[in-house]
């Protein structure tokens, strides 16, 4: 596989760096998770929906595949230990506040002075240094200060939680860009680096697309004005008959086309042409059309149209239909590793440590 022989010390917790690290163990890499000896390790070992071995479905699907070694690294001789696991890896992964590793003496500079050649991960809120470092935030604070969160208000204006960990998402597919380039560096240099990976600045690359009127005009965007939010009739959201939803999402031409010809309205082809917001009269059309009819019979209607375009379906849809990319072990799930190569693919293992299970082992081979 495409990591072996790469070893990952992962001290961070939750979502971001378990996650990332997670995919690096589905392809071969040696992730030894690093956790606190107090009693429960991981937080996430016990939150949310558990199996029948009390595992939480949440650490079952950021944990398969790793090590566990559980450390306090306020004892001394335990410290001196963790120090000469450190000497062995590739890879060091940490997500404290800033300041943190330096008061447990497991800083950059302190790992560096033993392993020249680590490539050293920090993922946080807001970075290392700047005036929100010391900020405590989770990924919903994130969104909320990088004005994320405001973009996904109700139609009436109203604020909405936002579900999906996006601030999450990018830092760890950041910090995974990072360390792998950090490692390719190394064959070439023999040094290793460091990676100073904000949540707050990994989400905030992720918005081109919405950022034409703060770049050019110097003002918020206007929600009937943005394609994403409203604003293009061929991406947008249509109320079925019997209250079911149709996603229209795409709007090139040739999907505008087809779908409006299929509908008997070429005349709005040309409305289509004009820019996001002065879209008014096809949006009212498909808004009207959609209402004709039940939405199993658009399902068929659509299928046979070659545009872009969906139901609104649960999650529980999503992960059980037979295409999901879900595999199971026993009575456990296990959403499968996104990264297929053609050659050397991902090896799930389904192994999930017990906190501290690899002490001995690992302590062993030092």
């Amino acid at each position: 596989m495409k990591l072996e022989g790469v070893r990952v010390l992962d001290l961070s917790a939750f979502l971001p760096g378990p996650h990332m690290t997670m995919m690096m163990a589905d392809h071969g890499a040696d992730v030894i998770m690093v956790e606190p000896d107090n009693g429960f390790g991981e937080p996430t070992r016990t939150m949310g929906e558990k199996y029948s071995d009390s595992h939480s479905v949440w650490f079952t699907n950021i944990s398969r595949g790793k090590k566990s070694y559980k450390v306090n690294l306020k004892d001394p001789d335990e410290h001196a230990d963790f120090l000469e696991l450190a000497k062995t890896a590739d890879v060091f992964v940490e997500a404290f506040r800033p300041g943190v590793v330096q008061r447990l003496g497991v800083d950059y500079d302190a790992i560096k002075s033993i392993n020249p050649g680590i490539v050293y991960c920090s993922i946080s809120a807001f970075g290392q240094a700047g005036k929100y470092a010391d900020k405590p935030a989770h990924d919903l604070v994130v969104q909320a200060m990088a004005g994320t969160a405001d973009l996904t208000r109700s139609m009436e204006g109203e604020p909405a939680l936002t579900p999906m960990p996006s601030a999450d998402m990018t830092a760890s597919l950041h910090a995974l860009s990072g360390i792998l380039m950090a490692l390719y560096r190394r064959t070439q240099t023999g040094l290793g680096d460091y990676l100073d990976i904000s949540m707050y600045n990994s989400l905030l690359s992720w918005v081109p697309n919405v950022t034409g009127s703060v770049f050019a005009k110097n003002r918020e965007p206007k929600r009937d004005e943005m394609r994403s939010f409203g604003g293009n009739a061929f991406v947008n959201i249509y109320e079925t008959q019997d209250g079911g939803h149709i996603v229209l999402g795409g709007s090139e031409p040739k999907f505008v086309a087809n779908l409006l010809n299929a509908f008997d309205a070429p005349a709005l082809i040309e409305e289509m042409k004009k820019p996001v917001g002065q879209q008014d009269k096809v949006k009212s059309f498909l808004a009207s059309h959609f209402a004709t009819k039940p939405q199993a019979e658009w399902e068929d209607i659509l299928s046979e149209i070659d545009c872009c375009w969906s139901t609104i379906r649960t999650l529980h849809q999503a992960l059980t239909e037979t295409y999901a990319p879900v595999i199971k072990d026993g009575e456990k799930s296990h959403i499968q590793n996104p990264i297929r190569f053609k050659s050397e693919p991902a090896e799930l293992s389904f192994d999930l440590p017990g906190l501290g299970q690899h002490n001995h082992i690992l302590k062993s081979e030092l």
